[in-house]
């Protein structure tokens, strides 16, 4: 599933002032391991997407809206692409630049969050968007978001990446920018990977920091190889839930089942959902 399928045409861009199908890889190569090159969270995607571009990289449940999307590496790093194209270009954002992300545990958040590390801006999850140069907000954190003085970008979160029915006030809708962005992105300024990249909870953390931790925890989350099927119902507001997320997962060659609103699971539901999607690891 393409991004253009995902989100229908482009509506030109205004300032506010203020999935993949699974496929088998090509024969003969292995899934993505850590190298010592990659020392950021995109180096990681890049990494990825050269070893098996076909593989499942993310798959998505909301079980509030009976939600399914699956990216492969290749879909996801297209998204990544055309975000990161976004927010360098239109945006205006560079290295060192604070993009306050208001958003829950998402398929697209995760996109976020490597689109960052792609243009060197900070993924500040939660931040205080008066702080911040840049905010991407959910439809539940609007009026929070609107204590920004810089861009404000808001996401519906709505099933297949769609758009608000109405756009919100002072937001530009990200559904409606980002399909028309470029397929591939270079950045403007390096990125080093010694910089800030990410603040959660109030720990901030370095793009090395993060591939690091990231590749730390995968034994005890259960990753134990290329491959590798975790399943997370925790929410992004903590490393724990980004590291099992999203972070882990990349770094250590395997794939995640992130799963929104699993309390409305049952355990009967959950068992069948492990099965399908041959998980091998469960954090909730």
């Amino acid at each position: 599933m393409s991004i253009t399928e995902l989100t229908g045409r482009r509506f030109p861009f205004r300032r506010t002032g203020g999935g993949g199908t699974r496929s088998a890889g090509p024969a003969g190569r292995t899934l993505a391991r850590v190298t010592a090159n990659d020392r950021t969270p995109a180096d990681l995607l890049r990494s990825a997407l050269a070893a098996d571009a076909g593989r499942p990289l993310v798959t998505f449940y909301d079980d509030a809206t009976g939600e399914r999307v699956e990216l492969s590496v290749a879909t996801f790093a297209n998204w990544v692409a055309k975000t990161a194209n976004l927010l360098q270009g239109d945006l205006s954002a560079g290295p060192g630049d604070r993009v306050a992300l208001l958003l829950p545990a998402h398929w697209q958040t995760a996109v976020w969050l490597l689109a960052c590390s792609s243009v060197g801006a900070v993924a500040d999850v939660g931040g205080d968007p008066a702080a911040a140069d840049v905010v991407v907000s959910g439809p539940d954190t609007l009026d929070v978001a609107r204590a920004c003085r810089g861009e404000r970008l808001a996401l519906a979160l709505r099933p297949l990446g769609g758009r608000f029915p109405r756009t919100p006030e002072g937001f530009a809708d990200y559904a409606a920018e980002v399909p028309g962005q470029g397929d591939r992105f270079a950045p403007f300024a390096p990125v080093d990977a010694e910089d800030p990249a990410l603040i959660v909870a109030g720990a901030e953390y370095s793009g090395a920091e993060v591939v690091d931790r990231a590749l730390a925890d995968a034994p005890a989350l259960g990753l134990t190889g290329p491959g590798t099927r975790l399943l997370s119902g925790l929410p992004y507001d903590t490393w724990a839930g980004l590291s099992a997320g999203l972070f882990a997962p990349l770094a250590a060659g395997g794939s995640v089942v992130l799963c929104r609103n699993l309390d409305r699971l049952d355990a009967e539901g959950l068992a069948r959902r492990v099965e399908s999607e041959r998980v091998g690891a469960v954090h909730r």
